[in-house]
């Protein structure tokens, strides 16, 4: 059985009755995690073995685990710093700071790996013009050369420990200020001045190899009606087209009220895989993904289907090993040293 479109999200610390059933529908295709999910390590181990002892299919498993304050698992597991604080070494020593972002790229995805988790969303690509609190430090910088740079080091540390990366929010989030998971963000930039700032670090990290892309919840006016995670012109004609993306398009949470445009959640879902996306996301709303799995009448292409197996992680040493491994130990102690220091 192949594995479907659709990312399931879970209410607890364990798989319950209902989710047993669940994660062998054939249009799920993979779990994010959230912190809800996480009290132990574990836990987290034992909750993973139940999902894949469960589940008839090597589900794809994911969390948001960017760093910072996204970073759905905390005790037990390195406190990682926020891109911006590992952007801002950047203007005194790039060659360090470039050095830094591989090392928090590769130690964010080992701790991940070695419990089995495919992926991260990660990194965000999104220009901090000082206004998205949304984005905000979850950015590297407002230069998108800096962004690219820093970017490119992190994903490279990200495939040494075995998983793919994903860039969002495609075009870029960072110029409007709504929040879009209680909003509708409406940018009214021109699609030049997007493109001279904001699709740089896709762009640049496109041609590096990237493996996936998240489109935002953001409708930009001057370019197309709807929000680009359902928009056939920003993911079709310009990310696949122009820019020649050959990886797998993630919807963002279809939960968010960015994504209320688009109508019921199934109809926001055909809207999300009509438009180009390969993967679909509906998180926090039990009633949404079976709105979706009772509507949604979808058979993944081979294309996707590809792309979407191509998420799965490498293989990589157990968390024991990890917890024993020179390299995890100077990682481990570099992105302490670099926290915020609390008064």
């Amino acid at each position: 059985m192949e594995l479907g479109p659709l990312m399931l999200d879970l209410t607890g610390v364990e798989l319950s009755a209902e989710e047993h059933e669940l994660v062998n529908h054939p249009l799920i295709g993979g779990i994010i995690f959230f912190s809800r999910n996480y009290q132990t390590l574990e836990q987290l181990q034992a909750l993973i073995a139940q999902i894949r002892s469960a589940s008839k299919r090597r589900l794809l498993l994911s969390v948001d685990h960017e760093g910072g304050r996204v970073q759905r698992f905390r005790s037990e597991f390195t406190r990682l710093p926020s891109l911006r604080s590992l952007g801002a070494a950047y203007a005194t020593d790039a060659i360090q700071a470039k050095a830094q972002a591989k090392q928090a790229g590769w130690l964010m995805a080992a701790e991940l790996r070695a419990l089995d988790i495919d992926f991260s969303y990660a990194p965000v690509l999104d220009l901090d013009y000082g206004v998205s609190s949304v984005v905000g430090d979850r950015s590297w910088h407002r230069d998108p050369e800096i962004v690219s740079e820093l970017a490119i080091h992190y994903i490279q540390g990200m495939r040494e420990a075995g998983m793919a990366a994903t860039g969002k929010h495609f075009p870029g989030h960072g110029f409007v200020e709504a929040d879009s998971h209680h909003a509708v963000p409406i940018d009214l930039r021109s699609f030049e001045q997007i493109e001279q700032h904001d699709l740089q670090p896709f762009k640049r990290l496109i041609q590096a190899g990237l493996n996936a892309v998240m489109p935002a919840h953001v409708i930009y006016q001057q370019v197309d009606s709807q929000p680009a995670g359902f928009s056939k012109y920003w993911i079709q004609t310009i990310l696949r087209e122009q820019l020649g993306f050959q990886g797998l398009v993630f919807s963002d949470d279809l939960s968010m009220e960015g994504a209320t445009v688009a109508g019921s959640y199934a109809e926001r879902a055909q809207a999300a895989l009509q438009a180009g996306c390969d993967m679909i996301m509906a998180c926090n709303r039990r009633e949404g993904i079976i709105d979706i799995l009772d509507h949604l009448t979808y058979s993944v292409p081979a294309v996707s289907l590809a792309r979407i197996q191509s998420m799965q992680g490498k293989a990589f040493m157990s968390h024991a090993e990890l917890m024993h491994s020179p390299q995890w130990q100077q990682a481990h102690n570099l992105m302490t040293t670099l926290l915020p220091k609390v008064a």
